[in-house]
Formats: structure tokens, sequence, C-alpha cells
């Protein structure tokens, strides 16, 4: 388990990069690390869309990153895997996850970062990494990394 204090909005992003970081070291050992579910958490505001800009830049990704606030999910391509970024705050009920296709977005080759991930119960595939972001001191955030399987402890233990 990470625990860590952010003070601004730069810090959110570095630890994104630093995750995006500890992925890529993992996969040079060769660790199964891939299909790769990372839940963010956290009220409106936390940066739980920062930190992924963070993970996404870390990965090599030049251009903008979008809130996928109103499209649910943002794709990303990368030489050797593909990324997914969902914020499921609209989504009304989950079962419009099965309309939009969700389980062909988990596939060998993925890494899913999936904002209010609580939205899609049920549909899901469990977290691999938990990243919580909650209100810290002053304008700070709290983040909280958590692992809850092996490909997410081989993550972590490249922190």
């Amino acid at each position: 388990m990470v625990q860590m204090e952010l003070r601004a909005e730069d810090s959110t992003v570095a630890a994104g990069k630093r995750l995006a970081q500890a992925l890529h070291s993992a996969l040079q050992t060769g660790a199964p690390v891939r299909p790769l579910v990372i839940y963010l958490q956290g009220g409106l505001g936390m940066g739980k869309t920062t930190f992924s800009r963070g993970f996404i830049q870390g990965l090599g990704h030049q251009g903008a990153v979008k809130s996928p606030t109103y499209a649910l999910v943002e794709p990303y391509e990368f030489s050797d895997m593909r990324v997914f970024h969902f914020d499921l705050y609209r989504l009304h009920d989950p079962e419009e996850l099965e309309f939009m296709g969700i389980r062909d977005y988990f596939a060998e080759d993925c890494v899913c970062l999936v904002e209010w991930p609580q939205r899609g119960f049920g549909l899901l595939p469990a977290a691999d990494l938990e990243v919580e972001l909650q209100q810290g001191q002053d304008d700070g955030r709290h983040l909280l990394i958590k692992a809850n399987s092996k490909a997410g402890q081989a993550c972590m233990t490249h922190w």
C-alpha cells in the first residue's frame, strides 16, 4: 500500500506518472500485469482525472488527455498496450455499460482506468489497483494506492 500527500496539481500528475513507470518496470520484468484494472475513487474535484492524465502521459502520450465525463470512455493507443479511461459519473444505470460493449475493453493488452467505479457495480471486473484521492491538509490531497491482485502487487513492487 502507498500513502502520500499531494500538495498541488503537479504532484498529482507526478504520482500518476510514477504509477505508469511502475507498470513499465513490471512489464520489463515479464510480470503478468495486463489486463490491468485501476479504480479511481474520490469525490468531485479530488484529482482523479488529473492523476489519470499523469498516468497516460507517463506511458508516453504527447497530446491532451480529455476528461471522459460526457463520452464515458477515451481510448489511448500505445505500441505495447491500449489504455481506456472511463468516467462513469454520468452513468444512470450499470446496464448502460452492456450497450457500449464494456467487456470488450478489458482485453489482454489493455489497462483500464475507471473513475466512479461504483456506478458500474456488477458489470466491471474487480480492481487490480485502487487509487483513492481524498481531501488532505490545506488545499492538498491524500493519495492511497492499494493492490488487490498479483498484477496490482507486481506494479506496486516497482513503485
